[in-house]
């Protein structure tokens, strides 16, 4: 389908409904709703989802009282969530047993704009707005999520700014704590005239889960919404970020492991990143049915990321680098990679929402359209000592500028949704349609036309998706889903280095959920849901290790299949005592994660330090042995996880909560490897139970609060990954907190 043609499609249809719709509805103009772009909204709106929802509301938030978005994010079923640094600024979020590195099949929103450096060529998580900008988290898995794409494979998480208010009023906060941990935040909110402003400023830093590595970060946000009459408003955010880490790329080996499990060799690693982004919104309510929001959003992201490794296939590579002569002179005359990043987003989206009636049916229609471009600027700028940050000098082999890439995409895309409610039963039929068009150009040899190996490729896909509810009871929700999953592949997967398109499929699943929720009003809530996701291609690294042998590649078929479970329960109010007693638990069974299709392992030579790296698919490899890998287990896919927690308030203003996150073992490789390779990067990782404390007082004649949190209470030592080396989780961080509204 031409490009032009599918925006004349679109616009004509926004065109029709609205002109319709004006026609049947000619309500007065008061009491308009302006519409907001949220996943879930209102907790009440859970009950007419079609598919497993999540909200961590403000007051769930703040008594989880997390340091980054992973804690918080743990108590939600199906949820993986592993740290990489000991600061959560880039969490590895999976969703039902999906490969959490890099949150790379997560659809990661704030308030319903992506945030992902380049989601549709490159959606890693390098960058993750800090926890604190929000008061509320929505999490959704069915097939509401072909609403908002790219991803539509694991799920939605959509980050909340706190709501606009009438008054003045604000919070500062101050937290410090162990490992140098320091925390300065602040939020102010009220009205300026006839305007609504919004502002919140955070600085932290701290050492993280290792030697030589430590963080600080600055994060500064805007946002301001102005009416435009009685139907009509402005809304207008910005924010820039800021970080400053000395923070390395590899993890260890066995040996080094075992000689002192946080130890960083590599302490001449840092990594400089900076993000500024704005986005403007206009709303427009047309009658008392039909509401018409448009958001134009850009952001920049500039990340430099200078490191050096011994186990992953880059430079220094033991005695591989000739200046270098092993890791004894790592922080002398070894080398280092300069990973240079620039991106450049900018898209527009509107959306229309319309309530109307088709006979005696009630219908809700939402469309929508995007035009979103994105543009990566990549090179690697190799050093000639350990803390060069250019070009190393002539004499040097491996020092200079090894790579020079110019990559783009340029994204349309369109959905439809409808909801009908038939009685009490609701049928949600929906359609996404993508297509993507991506060029990418190897700059290397010259600036020059001439001198650049350019090469593009499209892909163009419909997303179908259908949800199902049925209310028996006004507390008591049935819902059923299907729809397509979806994953554009990577720039540089899908286009190699010499302008050839690669033979990689798109990555493509169906999705299905069965399940029931259930409210209790001030009592609690409760979630069951059954889920399966079979892949007819599901992509993943051609490598379980870094460095060279990370592109992705088809790994054919895979099925997902398990079981959900969320609980929360206010006993003050189920047994009508005093006290304010409230348990929840979240747990997941994942039952199946598994290679369906025919697959195979390569277990190869092909790095220089001569170490065996496990391969999957079928290309060609130089191989000593090829293991079929059918019916394995997934890499990274536990089979159990689980979270509970219990908070009381045995007295006014004092209040305690306690609460643990158990992971169970799983594999890091297709082999399903048992048997632990030296570099770290074969073998299980073992099962992991954290548990976690909190106390808060407040202190009315002061108008303070005070609060002591605990994580990792017990200082377990578990290990989170084995990708590039075995990574620790965080140890135990100790962090006392004042703040005071105003």
């Amino acid at each position: 389908m031409r490009l032009s043609f599918a925006v004349g499609v679109v616009t004509a249809l926004f065109a029709a409904t609205v002109a319709a719709q004006q026609q049947r509805d000619s309500t007065a103009h008061r009491g308009r709703q302006l519409p907001t772009v949220e996943v879930i909204g209102a907790p009440a709106a859970l009950v007419g989802i079609p598919g497993s929802g999540t909200l961590l509301s403000a007051g769930l938030l703040k008594a989880i009282n997390p340091r980054d978005a992973g804690q918080a994010l743990r108590v939600v079923p199906g949820l993986l969530v592993r740290d990489e640094e000991g600061l959560g600024l880039r969490p590895n979020i999976g969703i039902r047993g999906l490969n959490p590195t890099r949150s790379a099949k997560v659809l990661l929103l704030e308030d319903g704009i992506p945030f992902t450096i380049a989601p549709y060529g490159d959606n890693a998580t390098y960058y993750h707005p800090p926890v604190e900008r929000f008061d509320r988290i929505e999490v959704l898995k069915g097939s509401g999520q072909i609403r908002y794409g790219p991803q539509t494979i694991g799920g939605v998480i959509n980050y909340l700014t706190p709501a606009l208010s009438r008054e003045w009023k604000g919070l500062i906060t101050t937290t410090i704590g162990n490992r140098e941990y320091l925390n300065l935040a602040g939020r102010a909110q009220g009205r300026v005239g006839a305007a609504a402003v919004a502002l919140h400023g955070l600085r932290k830093s701290g050492a993280g889960s290792r030697d030589n590595i430590g963080s600080r970060l600055t994060d500064l946000s805007a946002k301001v919404a102005l009416p435009l009459g009685a139907n009509q408003s402005l809304t207008w955010r910005a924010d820039y970020y800021a970080e400053r880490s000395q923070v390395t790329y590899s993890g260890l080996t066995e040996a080094e492991f075992a000689a002192n499990p946080r130890q960083n060799p590599f302490g001449n690693d840092s990594m400089f990143l900076d993000r500024w982004a704005t986005d403007l919104t206009h709303r427009l309510a047309i009658g008392d049915r039909i509401s018409l929001s448009t958001t134009a959003y850009a952001y920049l992201v500039s990340r430099d990321w200078w490191r050096q490794s011994s186990n992953s296939g880059q430079r220094p590579n033991d005695a591989a680098d000739p200046r270098c002569g092993g890791l004894a002179n790592l922080s002398t005359t070894c080398g280092n990679e300069g990973r240079l990043r620039d991106y450049h987003v900018g898209a527009v989206e509107p959306r229309l929402k319309a309530q109307y009636h088709l006979g005696p049916i009630p219908v809700v229609a939402e469309l929508g359209i995007r035009l979103h471009a994105e543009q990566q600027i990549r090179r690697q700028v190799n050093g000639g000592s350990p803390n060069a940050r250019q070009p190393g000098s002539p004499d040097d082999p491996n020092a200079g500028l090894k790579e020079d890439n110019l990559r783009s995409n340029i994204a349309f895309s369109a959905y439809w949704q409808q909801r009908f409610q038939l009685g009490r039963v609701g049928v949600t039929p929906g359609l996404r349609f993508e297509q993507v068009r991506f060029r990418r150009a190897n700059r290397l040899f010259g600036p020059a036309q001439a001198d650049t190996a350019t090469g593009a490729t499209s892909l163009t896909t419909a997303i179908p998706g259908l949800g199902l509810t049925w209310l028996p009871s006004d507390r008591l929700t049935l819902f059923a889903g299907v729809h397509r999953g979806f994953s554009p592949p990577r720039t540089e997967d899908i286009v190699d280095n010499s302008g050839q398109a690669v033979d990689i499929d798109t990555e493509s699943s169906w999705n299905y959920e069965l399940g029931a929720r259930a409210g209790f009003g001030d009592a609690g809530a409760f979630e069951a849901t059954y889920f399966r996701m079979d892949f007819s291609n599901q992509v993943v690294p051609s490598s379980v290790a870094g460095g060279p042998g990370a592109a992705l590649t088809n790994a054919g078929a895979t099925r997902h299949a398990g079981v959900e479970f969320a609980l929360d329960l206010n006993l003050s109010q189920l047994a009508r005592t005093g006290i304010p007693i409230q348990i929840g638990a979240a747990y997941t069974y994942l039952a199946t994660a598994r290679y369906h299709g025919p697959r195979f392992g390569f277990v190869g030579t092909t790095t220089k330090d001569g170490i065996g790296r496990v391969f999957v698919g079928q290309d060609a490899v130089q191989s000593r042995d090829r293991v079929l890998v059918t019916g394995n287990r997934l890499p990274y896919a536990p089979k159990h996880l689980a979270s509970a927690w219990g908070s009381i308030q045995p007295w006014g203003g004092t209040r305690v909560r306690a609460d643990m996150v158990l992971t169970s073992a799983m594999f890091a490789d297709p082999l399903n490897t048992t048997v632990l390779s030296p570099d770290g990067q074969q073998g299980p990782l073992a099962r992991s139970e954290i548990w976690n404390l909190g106390l808060w007082q407040e202190i009315p004649a002061l108008g303070v609060e005070l609060s002591v949190s605990i994580k990792n209470l017990f200082d377990r030592l578990y290990v989170v990954d084995r990708s590039r080396g075995l990574l620790p989780g965080p140890g135990r961080t100790v962090a006392l907190g004042v703040s005071r509204a105003f």
